[in-house]
């Protein structure tokens, strides 16, 4: 008699902590096809890994309901080439797609979602996973069975990737998300999500929410931001503080008005007004570009994890690092001006480890930072 296959786990509504990612992989349903890395699992999220072999291809795509990712990669492939021990370059402007180490098996009840990683983002390395039969980039249905892929295109600096380099990363949900703005009004009336100098009143709790919390982009001060040169050198994205930042950036100093013009399809590193808090309990992500607020995208990568700025993890507040870009036309950003919106989403529970001091995170903490391959 055939012993029955132990049913799947039922979680609680809401996304799932590191203790149940190392649970999915326990149980097949996230499966590695090489053992997992040092520090890969995090708070809320597990980091995807680069397979052997990338195929440069003409063109983006989505496979659609009926077409595999391979077969349609082989039908657009200009050629092929295994990264091998020392790696590959990857160029400005082409785009790649890269079968990922890890594949899955999912159950009813959880998806899934993907988004660049921090780094990845503040090198404008744009990136968006793929799967058979799946109709959305970086969204994975429940019950989805396959393997993914990852669609890699830098667009401002040439990086140099390998097998198991990690640009993005993906996060599980149970059920249906059901925290909406009145939930997030009374997290933020408890555990003080955003915090500024020019949003303090009596109460000191207000906050821009609708739709989730406004974020605004800070331009006072001396040094405002970044603009990525063109025609820079490689970064290898595995090699943090291995670049001398002025031969990638130029600075950009403030000149008066707390005002700056985007230029079209250049590059930006901007830091938000607000201090964010992630609580242990919650997870945060930016929200989409909203073509309502202006002509230019905001924030490639959009997860926080839990202990993102949390006092008690080395936090006390941390700043949203923004990744702009202007386009078509040349855009004002004023001081203070709303750019963007978290969402925050319940845990099933508190991970088992915190973003930040307990994984010697590179972002907490931060002000205007870039990414953590410059000195």
């Amino acid at each position: 008699m055939l012993t029955p296959k132990p049913a799947a786990p039922v979680h609680a509504p809401g996304i799932l902590p590191s203790q149940a990612i190392r649970g999915l992989i326990d149980d097949g349903v996230l499966k590695l096809a090489r053992p997992a890395a040092p520090g890969q699992v995090q708070p809320a999220s597990i980091d995807l890994r680069l397979g052997s072999r990338a195929w440069r291809v003409r063109a983006s795509f989505l496979p659609g309901a009926n077409m595999p990712v391979a077969d349609k990669v082989r039908e657009l492939s200009l050629h092929n080439f295994e990264f091998g021990p020392e790696g590959k370059v990857l160029e400005v402007g082409c785009v790649y797609l890269i079968p990922l180490l890890e594949s899955l098996a999912l159950p009813a009840g959880i998806s899934a979602i993907a988004n660049p990683k921090s780094s990845t983002g503040r090198l404008d390395v744009f990136t968006r996973v793929i799967a058979d039969g799946v109709t959305a980039f970086d969204k994975i249905p429940a019950g989805f069975k396959g393997e993914l892929w990852l669609e890699v295109c830098p667009q401002t600096f040439p990086i140099i990737v390998r097998e198991g380099s990690r640009l993005s990363q993906l996060r599980f949900r149970s059920g249906a998300p059901d925290d909406g703005d009145a939930a997030l009004r009374a997290l933020h009336k408890q555990e003080r999500l955003v915090s500024s100098a020019a949003a303090e009143c009596a109460t000191g709790i207000e906050a821009d929410i609708a739709g989730g919390i406004g974020l605004s982009v800070d331009l006072s001060g001396d040094l405002i931001g970044y603009r990525g040169k063109r025609h820079s050198g490689v970064v290898d994205v595995d090699k943090p503080a291995s670049c001398d930042t002025l031969d990638y950036w130029e600075p950009i100093h403030s000149r008066g008005q707390p005002r700056l013009i985007l230029d079209p399809d250049q590059f930006y590193i901007l830091a938000s007004k607000e201090a964010v808090h992630v609580p242990p309990t919650h997870a945060a992500e930016m929200m989409p570009f909203n073509p309502l607020v202006g002509e230019f995208r905001v924030h490639y990568a959009g997860f926080m994890d839990p202990g993102f700025g949390h006092a008690a993890a080395g936090g006390t507040g941390s700043r949203i690092v923004l990744e702009v870009r202007s386009h078509k036309v040349p855009f004002i950003l004023e001081d203070g001006q709303i750019i963007g919106r978290l969402v925050y989403e319940k845990l099933t529970e508190v991970p088992e480890v915190l973003y930040g001091r307990d994984l010697g995170s590179n972002y907490q903490a931060q002000g205007l930072k870039l990414s953590k391959h410059f000195k």
